[in-house]
């Protein structure tokens, strides 16, 4: 295994126009714990970092303070993934919620083993079966 050049995988980072409905999305609806924060008021910026665990991989999210208008996501981004067992029950949660959420579905020719949920910004976050 390990690559010839010593990569690791850090993070992956998108722009959120509301940092507490972000933070309140991938915290309490995805149970991603917060690894760090770098505050940069003189620059109007805010980068807070998330993970399912810490010295893991993350999910960086940068607030830019007051964006003039939504960020458009483009047509090349797809999604975040993230794994649980009960995934069922999670759906359940995120529709009560009042979050977006697909029926669960499955690859051509496989049962359902996932659905998509939106976050406040419009980011699809696909929520995968995983083994107990």
């Amino acid at each position: 295994g390990g690559n010839t050049m010593g990569a690791k995988m850090l993070h992956t980072c998108i722009r959120v126009a509301n940092l507490e409905k972000s933070l309140e999305f991938y915290k309490e609806v995805l149970g991603l714990i917060e690894t760090r924060r770098k505050d940069f008021p003189e620059h109007k910026f805010t980068l807070v970092y998330l993970s399912d665990k810490e010295d893991g991989y993350e999910l960086e999210l940068t607030y830019n303070y007051d964006p003039e208008k939504p960020y458009d996501i483009g047509n090349g981004f797809s999604h975040i993934a993230i794994g649980a067992p009960n995934i069922e029950e999670l759906r359940e949660k995120h529709l009560k919620l009042g979050y977006e959420v697909t029926p669960l579905k499955g690859l051509p020719g496989e049962p359902p083993k996932y659905y998509f949920v939106t976050d406040p910004d419009g980011y699809k976050v696909e929520v995968i079966r995983t083994e107990a």
